[in-house]
């Protein structure tokens, strides 16, 4: 009887509850990780709900209809969950670690919620009032003017403001391509030139202000595509020498830029000179150096999930008996050896058809969307070279949420929409 009747009301009183829940975890990606948490548990709990109580709607999971993304996203986690049987990792380890890759399910959660492109537009406004939140709040830690809600220890020194600037900038690249990619739908007289507006700024605030080599990358990679596609398909392969271009640029112009890439080649020059590496580029290729090792010793099966760790201070032993061993929440910054470590080669090419599933499924879309998802993939692509950008929390949660936004949206097919402000109608 309660089933019944939940399942008559739901339907027409629910629909404000999941538009809401939906905003917020748009809003929330890049923020602090508090907010970050409830609102993946608000989608979740709201995803569940709507299983199990709401009649079936034909406008439910619409963006599912022959997406190839979903069905790789649940061989994933089945992949890493059936190697619980044969992982040296602790239990702990193991099954917090299945719980980290867990943040994958965002993406199915977001292509399952959002029922058309409109309610994806008004999840998109409030993605974009949210990051410019971030990027202002950057900009005025710059300033040394009072930003009492930055959180992050790099606040007053490195100008992040809830997570570390290696997260902020790889996330302000990828909302400057957002801003460029979706100019022409901005709402009102001038909601182009502020569109163009804003992904300068974020560029700027990149280039400039924060010191993220990683984002340093990131924007440069997606600032090149960008232009190739502004250009004559005649002169698109000019964008092999874009990337170049723009460092010797940014080189000479940007004081962050040229500080790090010569700290770079410092690091990496004396890398092989010291018996312990201390510069976070030696400390990358010794940890990339132990997983390489992990890999050829397991190529097929992989260590199990959660493993790194303990792989690592085995590989450590070996050389050094009086190793102290580091804990389960270290990583290699690098994806897609950790899943190689964890699965062996097969787990590497278990992330690479993830990342051509989302791939796959942009080639359905028109050009802003599939623009825009290309560029937020090839982000992730490039972040995960140097970091464990799924595997780590905020950044993780931020590509997830992202890529499952931005799939809704394109792959739903509704008239030519423009983003939702706050005296347009809230959808009922």
């Amino acid at each position: 009887m309660l089933s019944s009747t939940l399942a008559t009301i739901l339907p027409k009183k629910t629909i404000n509850f999941r538009l809401a829940i939906i905003c917020m975890a748009t809003a929330s990606v890049g923020l602090s990780m508090a907010i970050i948490s409830l609102s993946k548990l608000l989608l979740l709990l709201c995803g569940l709900a709507i299983l199990v109580f709401a009649q079936r709607d034909p406008t439910a999971g619409k963006s599912l209809n022959q997406a190839y993304t979903p069905v790789a996203v649940l061989f994933t986690l089945l992949a890493f969950s059936a190697s619980l049987f044969w992982t040296v990792a602790p239990l702990a380890d193991a099954l917090g670690s299945v719980a980290k890759y867990g943040k994958l399910l965002a993406i199915v959660l977001m292509m399952a919620l959002i029922r058309d492109r409109r309610e994806a537009m008004y999840a998109l406004g409030t993605f974009v009032a949210a990051q410019l939140f971030l990027v202002a709040s950057s900009w005025m830690l710059f300033a040394h003017l009072p930003v009492p809600w930055a959180t992050s220890n790099m606040a007053l020194t490195e100008y992040a403001v809830f997570s570390s600037y290696l997260d902020q900038g790889i996330i302000s690249s990828v909302f400057a391509a957002i801003c460029w990619h979706f100019r022409s739908l901005a709402p009102g007289r001038f909601g182009q030139h502020l569109a163009i507006f804003l992904a300068f700024t974020s560029l700027g605030n990149v280039f400039f202000v924060l010191s993220g080599r990683s984002g340093h990358i990131v924007a440069i990679a997606l600032l090149s595509i960008a232009i190739m596609w502004e250009l004559p398909k005649r002169y698109r392969s000019a964008v092999i020498l874009l990337p170049f271009l723009l460092v010797l640029i940014l080189f000479f112009s940007s004081p962050k830029i040229r500080e790090r890439l010569t700290q770079v080649r410092t690091e990496v020059q004396s890398y092989s000179t010291q018996v312990q590496p201390t510069t976070s580029s030696g400390i990358r290729l010794g940890l990339w150096r132990r997983s390489i090792q992990s890999i050829a010793q397991h190529p097929f099966t992989g260590s199990g999930v959660g493993s790194w760790s303990s792989e690592y201070n085995r590989l450590q032993r070996e050389n050094n008996p009086a190793h102290k061993d580091i804990d389960g929440n270290w990583n290699p910054h690098q994806e897609y050896l950790l899943w190689g470590v964890q699965l062996g080669i097969p787990g590497i090419l278990i992330l690479c058809s993830l990342m051509l599933a989302v791939l796959h499924d942009t080639l359905r879309m028109e050009k802003p969307y599939a623009r825009a998802a290309q560029s937020a993939l090839l982000a992730l692509a490039i972040a995960c070279l140097f970091n464990s950008s799924i595997y780590d929390a905020l950044i993780g949660d931020f590509f997830c949420v992202l890529i499952g936004l931005l799939l809704a949206l394109g792959l739903h097919k509704n008239a030519r929409p423009t983003i939702a402000t706050p005296q347009q109608e809230c959808p009922t």
